[in-house]
């Protein structure tokens, strides 16, 4: 495991250096729309490819599921990979996006990165070896209540898919916390609640390559993972709820009757 996971931070860096240099020489971006509100640029597919060639020089045979590229060979071992996580925010030059890897086999992820090449934070996990931000490692926050807690969110800005739903909860969720952040960078805002500068983060209609580092990182910070009910998280789940375990009762709690 520690072996995956240094060769996904491996990747997530050079793909991230690679990134940084695009932001700040923004001549050089070209973007193009993938459907409503929904935009990919030439540097997430030229990151990706920089992070499926780090992979495969060392494990050659390992399937890929990459958001722009799809899926690469089928195996046990897959690594899910999102090039740009916040490809909004990195277009119109909002310094707040990462580079998310996982690597799952037979379904269970076993090492994760969040990386941020702005602030150069590198947010890793490994399946029973904990979390970590920079190789510190972190914990959730101590938050037990809604009342005290800060959450983060994000709309469902796809063609406004599922808005009226995410509405109700919103109108639910938001009196009952201290206030609700939406930065646009959905495996960040996780790996803001494993590192407890967050102290809950829901969405709906996210996919796997969005979660599923931030979900392993949450999960060994000491945090609870589910849907917005409850439920366990699964790929294909509508929802994701993620916080600590206090906070994570209380927001199911308060949505129960929705």
């Amino acid at each position: 495991m520690n072996a995956y996971k240094n060769i996904a931070v491996r990747a997530a860096e050079r793909a991230g250096n690679f990134v940084a240099k695009a932001f700040a020489n923004r001549d050089r971006i070209i973007a193009q729309s993938k459907g409503p509100n929904d935009y990919v640029s030439n540097i997430d597919k030229q990151a990706e490819e920089i992070i499926i060639d780090t992979i495969k020089y060392s494990y050659p045979d390992h399937a890929i599921l990459a958001e722009e590229s799809g899926q690469h060979g089928e195996g046990d071992t897959v690594w899910v990979i999102d090039p740009i996580d916040g490809t909004t925010n990195f277009l119109q030059g909002i310094p707040h996006f990462a580079i998310s890897i996982a690597v799952k086999q037979k379904g269970k992820t076993l090492a994760a990165v969040v990386y941020d090449p702005i602030k150069d934070e590198c947010f890793t996990a490994s399946n029973g070896g904990g979390a970590q931000l920079n190789n510190t490692r972190i914990r959730v926050s101590e938050k037990k209540r809604l009342d005290n807690s800060l959450l983060a969110t994000g709309f469902p800005f796809r063609g406004h898919q599922d808005l009226e739903e995410y509405l109700r909860y919103f109108e639910t969720i938001f009196p009952l916390c201290v206030d609700m952040r939406r930065a646009g960078a959905a495996s960040l805002d996780l790996a803001y609640v494993a590192a407890g500068r967050l102290d809950g983060f829901w969405e709906f209609g996210l996919s796997e390559w969005d979660t599923a580092a931030g979900i392993l990182i949450i999960k060994e910070a000491g945090g609870f993972v589910g849907d917005i009910k409850g439920n366990p998280h699964q790929e294909k789940s509508k929802s994701i709820l993620a916080a600590t375990p206090g906070v994570f009762k209380h927001v199911m709690k308060s949505v129960k009757d929705l």
